[in-house]
Protein backbone atom coordinates (compact mmCIF):
# COMPACT_ATOMS: atom_id res chain seq x y z
CA UNK A 1 0.00 0.00 0.00
CA UNK A 2 1.77 3.33 -0.96
CA UNK A 3 2.53 6.07 1.67
CA UNK A 4 0.84 9.47 0.81
CA UNK A 5 3.14 11.35 3.15
CA UNK A 6 6.04 10.86 0.73
CA UNK A 7 6.82 13.30 -1.68
CA UNK A 8 6.72 12.11 -5.93
CA UNK A 9 10.30 12.67 -5.51
CA UNK A 10 10.84 10.29 -2.67
CA UNK A 11 8.90 7.42 -4.49
CA UNK A 12 11.13 7.76 -7.75
CA UNK A 13 14.26 7.44 -5.45
CA UNK A 14 12.81 4.60 -3.72
CA UNK A 15 11.54 2.85 -7.26
CA UNK A 16 14.55 3.65 -9.23
CA UNK A 17 17.59 4.77 -6.93
CA UNK A 18 19.05 7.41 -9.44
CA UNK A 19 22.52 7.96 -10.05
CA UNK A 20 24.06 11.03 -7.77
CA UNK A 21 20.78 10.84 -5.66
CA UNK A 22 21.29 9.28 -1.80
CA UNK A 23 17.71 8.98 0.52
CA UNK A 24 19.50 10.57 3.91
CA UNK A 25 17.30 9.38 6.85
CA UNK A 26 17.64 11.74 9.56
CA UNK A 27 16.23 11.00 13.56
CA UNK A 28 14.80 13.86 15.83
CA UNK A 29 15.10 12.65 19.37
CA UNK A 30 13.14 14.70 21.59
CA UNK A 31 12.42 14.57 25.66
CA UNK A 32 11.15 18.11 27.58
CA UNK A 33 13.87 17.22 29.85
CA UNK A 34 16.87 17.78 26.77
CA UNK A 35 18.23 21.60 26.20
CA UNK A 36 17.73 20.97 22.25
CA UNK A 37 16.86 17.81 20.25
CA UNK A 38 19.02 15.11 18.97
CA UNK A 39 19.22 15.06 15.52
CA UNK A 40 21.47 12.39 14.10
CA UNK A 41 21.68 11.70 10.18
CA UNK A 42 23.01 7.97 8.43
CA UNK A 43 26.26 9.18 7.03
CA UNK A 44 29.59 9.92 7.02
CA UNK A 45 29.45 13.70 7.17
CA UNK A 46 26.94 15.98 9.00
CA UNK A 47 24.17 17.65 7.51
CA UNK A 48 22.42 20.81 7.33
CA UNK A 49 18.79 21.10 6.20
CA UNK A 50 15.91 23.07 6.53
CA UNK A 51 12.45 21.26 8.74
CA UNK A 52 9.57 21.15 7.66
CA UNK A 53 7.67 24.77 8.66
CA UNK A 54 5.19 22.65 10.91
CA UNK A 55 7.15 21.19 12.99
CA UNK A 56 7.37 21.37 16.96
CA UNK A 57 10.82 22.65 17.20
CA UNK A 58 12.36 25.02 14.83
CA UNK A 59 10.00 24.97 12.29
CA UNK A 60 10.78 26.40 8.90
CA UNK A 61 14.55 26.84 10.12
CA UNK A 62 17.81 25.10 9.09
CA UNK A 63 19.27 22.64 11.25
CA UNK A 64 22.52 20.19 11.55
CA UNK A 65 21.97 16.99 11.97
CA UNK A 66 25.22 15.08 13.40
CA UNK A 67 26.51 11.98 11.96
CA UNK A 68 25.97 9.20 13.46
CA UNK A 69 25.88 5.06 12.47
CA UNK A 70 21.99 3.39 13.04
CA UNK A 71 19.71 1.31 11.83
CA UNK A 72 16.33 2.25 11.30
CA UNK A 73 13.67 0.73 9.06
CA UNK A 74 10.86 2.73 8.20
CA UNK A 75 7.52 1.24 9.66
CA UNK A 76 5.48 -1.12 7.92
CA UNK A 77 2.67 0.40 5.63
CA UNK A 78 -0.03 -2.30 6.51
CA UNK A 79 -2.89 -2.67 8.79
CA UNK A 80 -0.56 -3.90 11.80
CA UNK A 81 -3.04 -2.57 15.25
CA UNK A 82 0.30 -0.54 16.08
CA UNK A 83 3.38 -0.48 14.05
CA UNK A 84 6.53 -1.29 15.84
CA UNK A 85 10.54 -0.84 15.08
CA UNK A 86 13.29 -1.18 16.25
CA UNK A 87 16.09 1.55 16.69
CA UNK A 88 19.57 1.22 17.11
CA UNK A 89 22.37 4.18 17.56
CA UNK A 90 25.86 2.88 17.39
CA UNK A 91 28.84 4.30 18.80
CA UNK A 92 27.29 7.19 20.66
CA UNK A 93 28.93 9.45 22.87
CA UNK A 94 28.24 10.02 26.90
CA UNK A 95 26.06 12.71 25.42
CA UNK A 96 23.53 11.07 24.17
CA UNK A 97 23.92 8.00 26.27
CA UNK A 98 23.21 10.46 29.49
CA UNK A 99 20.47 12.07 28.22
CA UNK A 100 18.79 9.24 27.59
CA UNK A 101 19.34 7.41 30.47
CA UNK A 102 18.34 10.88 31.97
CA UNK A 103 14.84 10.59 30.10
CA UNK A 104 14.15 6.99 30.42
CA UNK A 105 13.64 7.63 34.33
CA UNK A 106 10.94 10.51 33.83
CA UNK A 107 7.31 9.90 33.50
CA UNK A 108 7.01 11.27 29.88
CA UNK A 109 7.32 9.67 26.90
CA UNK A 110 10.45 9.99 24.83
CA UNK A 111 9.63 11.13 20.92
CA UNK A 112 11.24 10.03 17.64
CA UNK A 113 10.68 11.98 14.30
CA UNK A 114 12.21 10.30 11.25
CA UNK A 115 12.34 12.43 8.40
CA UNK A 116 13.47 11.24 5.14
CA UNK A 117 15.70 13.96 2.48
CA UNK A 118 17.28 13.53 -0.97
CA UNK A 119 20.64 14.77 -1.32
CA UNK A 120 19.76 16.55 -4.04
CA UNK A 121 17.06 18.48 -2.31
CA UNK A 122 17.73 19.50 1.69
CA UNK A 123 15.42 22.58 1.59
CA UNK A 124 12.89 20.40 3.80
CA UNK A 125 11.91 16.65 4.27
CA UNK A 126 10.27 14.50 1.46
CA UNK A 127 7.94 13.26 3.70
CA UNK A 128 5.03 15.65 5.30
CA UNK A 129 3.95 15.16 7.81
CA UNK A 130 6.88 13.64 8.65
CA UNK A 131 6.65 10.40 10.92
CA UNK A 132 6.72 11.08 14.98
CA UNK A 133 7.00 7.82 17.39
CA UNK A 134 7.22 7.02 20.81
CA UNK A 135 10.56 5.12 21.65
CA UNK A 136 10.75 2.81 24.34
CA UNK A 137 12.13 0.20 26.03
CA UNK A 138 15.62 1.81 25.57
CA UNK A 139 19.10 0.05 26.49
CA UNK A 140 21.97 1.64 26.35
CA UNK A 141 25.43 1.00 27.04
CA UNK A 142 28.90 2.31 26.41
CA UNK A 143 28.56 2.24 22.31
CA UNK A 144 25.19 1.05 21.65
CA UNK A 145 21.71 2.23 22.26
CA UNK A 146 18.95 0.45 21.11
CA UNK A 147 14.82 1.03 21.59
CA UNK A 148 12.16 0.16 20.02
CA UNK A 149 9.60 2.71 19.04
CA UNK A 150 6.37 2.67 17.91
CA UNK A 151 3.24 4.45 16.25
CA UNK A 152 0.51 6.04 18.48
CA UNK A 153 -1.07 3.24 19.88
CA UNK A 154 -4.82 4.59 19.29
CA UNK A 155 -6.47 1.58 20.43
CA UNK A 156 -5.38 1.62 23.92
CA UNK A 157 -6.94 5.45 24.21
CA UNK A 158 -9.86 5.96 25.76
CA UNK A 159 -12.87 6.88 23.44
CA UNK A 160 -14.45 9.53 24.46
CA UNK A 161 -11.16 10.52 26.55
CA UNK A 162 -13.85 11.65 29.18
CA UNK A 163 -14.20 9.08 32.00
CA UNK A 164 -18.29 9.11 33.10
CA UNK A 165 -18.40 8.51 36.89
CA UNK A 166 -21.03 8.61 39.33
CA UNK A 167 -19.49 11.29 40.97
CA UNK A 168 -18.52 13.40 38.38
CA UNK A 169 -21.77 13.18 36.52
CA UNK A 170 -24.28 12.57 39.14
CA UNK A 171 -27.52 11.81 36.95
CA UNK A 172 -25.94 8.01 36.27
CA UNK A 173 -25.95 7.16 39.90
CA UNK A 174 -29.61 5.38 40.01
Amino acid sequence: MPDPALSQALKEAFASAPAGTVILDTLEIWHPTFDEPIRVVRDHADLTARLEASAPRDGGRKVTFAALAFEFSPPPVDTAPVPEITVTLDNVGSDITDALEGAAISQQVIEITWRPYLSTDLDGPHMDPPITMTLTDVEADAMRVTGRARMLDAGNKSFPSITYTAQRFPGLAR
